[in-house]
């Protein structure tokens, strides 16, 4: 199974939805290149960071990007689940965006403590029942969507997939034999589908067209972070 990218393969075949979605994130300063410290220890030369979606206007295109990725998939789901704290104003955002293309769905989170005094418990929004999507920015190690896919199944519902900002396609680990990204993990471990709206490749493939010469400069980096951490084809 892959992340339901059209170019999360090869460079060569261009996906448009990727491409418009990786200049709005460069253009709204939340794609930025330098060097930055990942959650696993490693230099980056890149950094995608969703809690920069920090208006309206930008937020109101995020979620559209979202519904576009999900409703050009084929994943069949009844609601949306935003897991603590990131995803619940991205499942909004999402569940606003479908609207706007005319899929109306219910959505849901939780909270990191039950709640005692009031309508209570974990789980907050419409009742999470059916197939659920779960929305989110990142899977660094998948141990989160485990943690919200085990939260679902606990209700009785069915966890179908994740949805996404970018697909690092990098390896969740360096130490043992375990060469898979977490993306992967969530795949074939978990058992849900993956959808992102775009991928290393296709941040590739926009330094490699763009005609920014201050952008295109960053590609031989991130080329040479893909190939020492990339994942196994």
């Amino acid at each position: 199974m892959t992340t339901s990218t059209a170019s999360a393969g090869e460079l060569g075949n261009t996906d448009s939805l990727a491409q418009e979605f990786v200049q709005f994130s460069v253009e709204a300063g939340v794609l930025r290149f330098g060097e930055f410290k990942t959650k696993a220890g490693r230099l980056s030369p890149y950094f995608f960071n969703t809690g920069l979606f920090d208006d309206g206007a930008k937020l109101m295109r995020l979620g559209e990007f979202y519904a576009r990725r999900i409703l050009a998939s084929d994943l069949e789901f009844d609601m949306l689940f935003g897991p603590a704290y990131k995803g619940i104003t991205l499942a909004a955002a999402v569940a606003i965006g479908l609207a706007k293309e005319g899929r109306n769905v219910p959505f849901a989170y939780n909270r990191k403590e039950a709640k005692d005094h009031g309508e209570g418990g974990l789980l907050v929004g419409a009742p999470v029942k059916g197939r659920v999507l779960i929305i989110d920015d990142v899977i660094t190690d998948g141990g989160s969507k485990r943690e919200a896919a085990d939260l679902i199944r606990a209700v009785g519902a069915d966890p179908v997939g994740v949805a996404i900002t970018m697909d690092r396609q990098e390896r969740a680990r360096d130490d043992g034999d375990d060469r898979r990204s977490g993306v992967q993990y969530v795949e074939r471990t978990l058992g849900m589908r993956v959808l992102s709206i775009a991928t290393l490749a296709d941040l590739m493939q926009f330094l490699g067209t763009t005609g920014d010469e201050r952008l295109a400069s960053n590609r031989d980096k991130v080329a040479a972070y893909r190939a020492r951490y990339g994942i196994d084809a």
